[in-house]
């Protein structure tokens, strides 16, 4: 598989001269199977450069997993150009909305109303299908396996562990390792410590194996006390959960939009240099813009 990010940024495109080295715009990743699928994780601003790439591949059938529905990973949608091409293919998959009842085709709806976007749903000629997902849901998609899996946000998020031809990527989405909401003392502190352990085991057995793990690393462990529920995790949250789950590669995404590349680089050379050297052999990275990796 050969995976290409077009967005990296967490939040809110953030464009500029600070930004050039690891890029402005939201998530949005590519993935093309081995054996010809295109699989699109999340529709954040970058979807519009792959939007421009895809013109020279027309016509187009993606599948386009969301994370989920806020901002940053779906604005760019309405500007996914292949959406207004006939002849295209275009498969949306998401998750149910718990506060409108309805499913992923909701967030393009709204989105393509008057009151936000000048040109209406009805007006997209590409053959667009939606699929809402459960949690362990296994999707397959010619010879590609993506399987989600419910993970900590504010929103229900989805990640996705895909498989095909024998390797693996898990992409977490927005995701911050469950936490007790008890202090040590409360009469439910115990049994909820129990329930968290058991919520964290079970993500890392869905990640578990993976040649590319692709998280969120929003903050620094200092800058996460005051982040708290706010469903983001940190550079050392990624790299624990990379070890615990034996995954080869690990690669660092939806940076903090406040953090221009210089200060991106620095915080991250000093979490690097705090992992033990005995620790199992990982290849960490901090993903950026236009970014290639072949597993």
């Amino acid at each position: 598989m050969e995976i290409t990010f077009w967005g990296v940024r967490g939040s809110i495109p953030v464009p500029g001269a600070s930004t050039l080295k690891f890029g402005g715009n939201t998530t949005c990743i590519e993935v093309n199977t081995d054996t010809g699928e295109l699989i699109i994780l999340d529709a954040g601003s970058g979807i519009f450069q792959l939007a421009q790439s895809l013109m020279q591949r027309l016509p187009v059938q993606a599948n386009i997993f969301i994370s989920h529905t806020h901002w940053d990973h779906i604005h760019g949608l309405p500007f996914f150009t292949p959406l207004f091409i006939p002849g295209n293919k275009i498969n949306i998959h998401g998750a149910y909305d718990l506060v409108t009842a309805q499913g992923i085709e909701h967030a393009l709806t709204v989105q393509l109303q008057y009151s936000y976007f000048p040109i209406r749903e009805a007006e997209l000629t590409a053959n667009i299908e939606y699929f809402t997902l459960n949690h362990g849901q296994t999707t397959t998609i010619g010879e590609t396996r993506v399987t989600s899996f419910l993970l900590n946000h504010p929103v229900p998020n989805f990640g996705y562990r895909i498989e095909n031809n024998g390797k693996s990527i898990f992409f977490t989405g927005d995701h911050e390792p469950p936490y007790n909401i008890y202090t040590p003392g409360d009469e439910l502190y115990e049994e909820y410590d129990q329930v968290i352990t058991e919520k964290n085991q079970a993500t890392l057995d869905a990640i578990r194996g993976v040649d590319l793990f692709i998280a969120d690393s929003s903050y620094t462990r200092e800058e996460y006390p005051n982040k708290i529920g706010w469903g983001h995790g940190t550079f050392d949250t990624s790299i624990s959960m990379a070890h615990g789950a034996g995954v080869k590669k690990l690669i660092c995404t939806h940076h903090e939009p406040t953090r221009d590349d210089r200060s991106l680089e620095h915080e991250f050379q000093k979490v690097l240099k705090r992992q033990p050297s005995d620790a199992p052999d990982l290849d960490i990275q901090l993903a950026y813009e236009s970014m290639k990796i072949k597993i």
